[in-house]
């Protein structure tokens, strides 16, 4: 075969890139729509509406439910995430440290709570606090106990936030404030914080969406009555009704929050890229 055959050879049609993604997006939509049909056949509406939708037994609940229970577990997360943001702020720092003790600490405090799971952490505070330092009181109560465990938590993650946030403040910031004799800390405090903190203002604001959830595993600390969190009000009403939808409720009033938050914490970051670009 001469090169002229080959070039007069008529071409092979295959599908286009743009005709291949819009194959792959037909394919996906199909199977979404199809897996809501399987859904929508296969569950037992009638048994899901009599377990989670009561509404006599949703209307037991109000107004406690927001009055009570939403008020003490906004409470609780407000404590928690003031404690890890100081705890969280000064750990952060020794990480920064040139003092090799105070960095050894910050990474193993960093490396435990980031590594053990939430409820041991409440589980520790309620038992072996008290069996290791007999007749102490945490200051608060529950609120303090509360305030306590999810700070301990949320100090290990935000002390990364806020190292990121330090380190990706520009190193020339630091010198024009010391050019203007500024010492270190006074420096670190009055210039790289603040720029830190307008950084790190969506993680930190995700991490009390993180904290509100978390602070569900307060029941752990054996709360009173007037004590309850949402996930303990929930949880005793459904006991007592045997029907779950306390359960959902409880649910529905934790996403009144979360959603808000989760919208603002995307808000915040496109408008921190926007001044970055």
């Amino acid at each position: 075969m001469t090169d002229t055959d080959v070039r007069h050879q008529p071409k092979k049609k295959g599908l286009t890139r743009r005709q291949r993604r819009r194959l792959s997006r037909g394919v996906q939509y199909a199977v979404f729509v199809a897996a809501v049909i399987a859904v929508a056949f296969t569950a037992d509406w009638g048994r899901l509406q009599n377990q989670f939708a009561q509404a006599d037994i949703a209307g037991q609940m109000f107004p406690g439910v927001i009055t009570l229970a939403l008020k003490n577990t906004v409470l609780y997360t407000v404590c928690g995430f003031a404690v890890g943001l100081g705890l969280g702020l000064v750990i952060a720092l020794m990480r920064l440290s040139s003092v090799g003790p105070y960095r050894w600490l910050a990474g193993i405090y960093i490396e435990i709570f980031r590594g053990l799971p939430a409820l041991l952490v409440f589980v520790f505070i309620a038992v072996a606090v008290p069996l290791a330092f007999p007749g102490t009181e945490i200051p608060g109560g529950t609120y303090g106990k509360a305030a306590l465990g999810l700070g301990l938590i949320g100090a290990a993650y935000m002390a990364e936030t806020f190292r990121a946030g330090i380190q990706a403040v520009p190193a020339g910031q630091m010198e024009a404030a010391r050019s203007l004799g500024f010492s270190p800390t006074r420096a670190m405090v009055s210039v790289i914080i603040p720029q830190a903190f307008r950084i790190i203002l969506p993680p930190l604001t995700n991490e009390l969406v993180m904290l509100f959830k978390d602070s569900s595993l307060v029941l752990f600390l054996g709360l009173t009555v007037e004590e309850r969190s949402l996930s303990k009000f929930g949880r005793d009403l459904a006991s007592t009704t045997a029907n779950s939808t306390p359960i959902l409720v409880a649910g529905l009033c934790y996403l009144l929050v979360t959603v808000p938050l989760g919208f603002a914490v995307r808000r915040m970051e496109a408008g921190v890229q926007k001044e970055t670009e």
